[in-house]
Formats: C-alpha cells, sequence, structure tokens
C-alpha cells in the first residue's frame, strides 16, 4: 500500500543523513520533499500541514539540538510524527462486557463491511476462542445476506438468518436475543452500505446502534479511496459514535492516504487491515510497525507473528527427523517448502517485512514471480507419488506426461528438478553438520516457544 511514498521519503530523508546539525536552512528542503511525497500518497492537506509543522518544529527545537547524530535523529521524528498521525499505539477492540459484545460495522456501499465482517469473525474465532455469531442487516443489496451466510459457513461461525422483507431493525434484534440464548461471546452486525448524505439511511443506522448498544462501532473504509476515506468517515463519525476504523483493501493499489488521514480527522484509531481477499487477510493495526515499514525499515515482529500462526512446526520437525535418519529431500519435501513459503506470502512478502529490504520486495515480485510457485506446485502435482519419492526415475517421457498435465513445458519441469537437487544437496549439508537441528531450534525461538506474540502478550485483536 505504501511503496510509493515510503521510496520518496526514503529518498527525501537521504539527503538530511550526514548532516552535523539540524538548521531552518538545511531541512526546508527536505521537508519540502516529505510534504510533496504525502500530497501524492492522497494525505489530507490538513494533515500533511500539521506533520510537516510538528516536524520543523521539533527538528530545530532542543530534541535534536544535543543528538550525537542529528540526521539519524531526524529521522526519526519523521518516524515518531507518522506514528502520532496514525494513532501512537494499537487500539485493541473492547470487549470487556457482558457476553455478547456487539461489533456494528458501518460504511459505504463496496467499502467491504460483508468481507471484513467475515474476516473479523475468524480473527476472533481463531486466535481468541470466541463463539462468534454473524448477522446481515442489509436489506437493499441482492445477495448481500446470502453473501453473508456463505463467507460465514467458510470461516465456521453462526449466522443468524434474515430476509430482504425484513425490516432492519427487527433482524439486529432478533439476532441479539439469539446470541444471548446461544450463548455467544461476540455478535458482529453487518449494516447497509450507505451515502452519508442520504439521511433516511443514516437514520436507520443510527436506530440499529440504539437498538444493539454496540460495544464496538467500526467505519470500514476502502483504503484506495484516499482523501474522500477521510471526509466520509467524519460524516459517519457525526451520525454514530465511533470507537474505531477498518482500513478495507489495503493489499490494493492505494497510496496510502487514508490511514495517514483517517485516525488525524476523526480521531478514532485505525483497528484493523484488511491485506487480501482471503478470509485470513485482516491484521491488527500497529502504528509504530507501519511507520517503520513506510521508512524501509521493516517490521520483523509482524512476520514472527505470521510465522507463529501459519508455519507448521510439525511438518518442520518430521523434516528435521527424516534428514537426520539419512533419508533424502525429495519433491514432496520440497512441495512443503513451497507451501510454508507461501503461506507467509511469498518472497516479497517476507522481504517487505525485513529491515531494509523494501526494494528487495519489488525485485522479488519482478524476479521471482509469485506465479513460479504455483506453476511449480503443479507441476509437482501432476507427477506419481512415486516419482514425488523418487525423482530420478523421471525420464524424458515421463517429463512430457508431467509438462503436459501441469500446463507447463518441459523446460520449467527440468528447471524445477534442478532446483530440487540444489535443495537436496543444502539439506544434506546442513544435516552433516548438525545444522538441520540448530535450524528448528532457531525456528522454534522465532517461533516464541511458549507462543504467543514477543513480550508474553497476546498478537493482538482485542482485550479483556
Amino acid at each position: 500500500m505504501f511503496d510509493n511514498l515510503s521510496e520518496r521519503l526514503t529518498q527525501a530523508l537521504q539527503s538530511i543523513g550526514g548532516k552535523s546539525r539540524l538548521t531552518e536552512e538545511n531541512i526546508g528542503g527536505t521537508l519540502r520533499e516529505v510534504r510533496m511525497a504525502l500530497l501524492e500518497a492522497d494525505v489530507a492537506l490538513p494533515v500533511v500541514k500539521s506533520f510537516v509543522d510538528r516536524v520543523r518544529e521539533r527538528a530545530v527545537g532542543t530534541e535534536v539540538s544535543s543528538g550525537l547524530n542529528p540526521g539519524q535523529a531526524f529521522i526519526k521524528l519523521v518516524r515518531d510524527e507518522l506514528m502520532h498521525v496514525m494513532g501512537d499505539e494499537h487500539s485493541a477492540l473492547e470487549l470487556n462486557v457482558k457476553p455478547p459484545a456487539v461489533i456494528l460495522l458501518a460504511g459505504l456501499q463496496g467499502a467491504g463491511k460483508t468481507t471484513s465482517a467475515a474476516k473479523l469473525a475468524r480473527l476472533l474465532k481463531e486466535r481468541h476462542k470466541k463463539r462468534v455469531m454473524l448477522v446481515s442487516a442489509d436489506v437493499y443489496r441482492p445477495a448481500a445476506i446470502a453473501q453473508l451466510q456463505t463467507l460465514a459457513g467458510q470461516v465456521g461461525v453462526e449466522c443468524f438468518p434474515s430476509s430482504a422483507d425484513q425490516d432492519p431493525v427487527a433482524i439486529c434484534e432478533a439476532a441479539l436475543k439469539a446470541a444471548r440464548n446461544g450463548v455467544m461471546d461476540v455478535l458482529i452486525v453487518d449494516t447497509a452500505g450507505r451515502l452519508h448524505v442520504d439521511s433516511n439511511m443514516m437514520d436507520e443506522v443510527g436506530r440499529i446502534h440504539r437498538a444493539v448498544n454496540p460495544a464496538e462501532t467500526l467505519f470500514v473504509v476502502d483504503a484506495m479511496t484516499g482523501q474522500d476515506a477521510a471526509n466520509t468517515a467524519r460524516a459517519f463519525g457525526d451520525a454514530l459514535p465511533l470507537t474505531g476504523v477498518i482500513l478495507a483493501k489495503a493489499d490494493g493499489d492505494s497510496r496510502g492516504g487514508a490511514a495517514l488521514s483517517v485516525r488525524h480527522i476523526t480521531g478514532r484509531p485505525i483497528k484493523f487491515l484488511g491485506i487480501g481477499e482471503k478470509t485470513d487477510a485482516l491484521e491488527p493495526f500497529h502504528p509504530e510497525r507501519m511507520a517503520s515499514r513506510i521508512l524501509g525499515m521493516g517490521d520483523v515482529l509482524s512476520l514472527i507473528e505470521e510465522a507463529e500462526r501459519k508455519l507448521d512446526r510439525k511438518k518442520a520437525d518430521k523434516l528435521a527427523r527424516k534428514m537426520e535418519k539419512g533419508r533424502k529431500f525429495d519433491l514432496e519435501d520440497f512441495r512443503d517448502q513451497l507451501q510454508q513459503m507461501n503461506n507467509l506470502g511469498g518472497v516479497s512478502g517476507m522481504l517487505d517485512k525485513l529491515p531494509g529490504m523494501g526494494n528487495a520486495g519489488k525485485l522479488a515480485q519482478v524476479g521471482a514471480n509469485e506465479k513460479m510457485f504455483v506453476r511449480m506446485e503443479a507441476i509437482i502435482g501432476s507427477m506419481t507419488p512415486h516419482e514425488r519419492r523418487y525423482p530420478d526415475v523421471i525420464n524424458g517421457s515421463r517429463k512430457q506426461r508431467i509438462a503436459l498435465g501441469s500446463g507447463s513445458q518441459i523446460q520449467d519441469v527440468n528447471r524445477l528438478l534442478k532446483q530440487h537437487k540444489q535443495m537436496q544437496k543444502m539439506m544434506k549439508k546442513l544435516t552433516k553438520k548438525g545444522g538441520m537441528q540448530k535450524m528448528m531450534r532457531g525456528m522454534g525461538g522465532m517461533l516464541g516457544g511458549q507462543g504467543g506474540a514477543p513480550g508474553g502478550g497476546p498478537p493482538g485483536g482485542f482485550r479483556r
């Protein structure tokens, strides 16, 4: 989401890095570049002005003048201000109420409320072991109710039945009663999309709010709407007592302006970030981590938490034991490693979170296209179990069959077999030197040993 902004800010801040001291004159050019970078990212003008003024005020003040490295101190100031604009610290869901805690989602039509409802339900169910019920109060959009019911089935939570001929307020009241009777922890209400200038629709969502008295009222906004996102959020904030924001579709080709504008304008924190179409693509929003990523400093904590959830430690341990017994690294093992990498977002997804590797992530997208992983899995999937376990039996005729079955070329099959051979040799060397055990111990350390996020707290998402 922040690729262009990150690149522009990094370039702008390079010029200040070697300064022996900071003055109004030598930071002026850099701040102009910073201002342009923010405006081009579609950050709202009042936010840009406030941001630049605060950085200038702090940079030429006493905070930096005594620093050993003023250039680095200036970059830290920019990072701190980015954090401040986005909310200073992670703001978790406040569900410390008598169950069921109601979460009301509101926003424009097409913003991503229905998919966000399902993603949030899955996050609460899987990471926080909550019993969740979904309900759709959208009686206007064709198939909206059916869509939520389908998504509820996919994520494994209950969905209260409703129909287009019912009153939205009555639906929500009935759902709340059913959630109480069903001993649910959380009820998520998906409301209809509405324009903030439609007084009747805004009045309706107000009546729904009064009927269910939600613990959280979240404004779902499309990250690609730029400055309009902040203006719309302000209007919804006037009509509803918003408690937070879900920034949906943040993986799209957006410039990042919404994330830097919404918090400042509404005074409400961004609580979650939608980062893909899958139902597990919702992450708690951490301003300090996002600020670091924008400035190319990486986000190692998020990578560790993602690895903790998505890496299959049983498969890793099984592979280690297999290699230690002297058995070969076969194509089944190779496919498992490809799938593990894909679970962490592929090469570019991992590089994007490592310090100083933002541009490398772009190179990875070009040089190691993610489609390559799909093709490689397809090739391995076209082999027989015997061929996957004993790749040496794959001759010319078998290669032709495998290429035909996977929709690829014989050259692709040859390339995969060569890559497997190289990885097999590497694994053999690791095993001889005791490296497999070290690697697995390192993975265990990275995953936090006892589980949970670094620092002993939950990975994020809610507070009881």
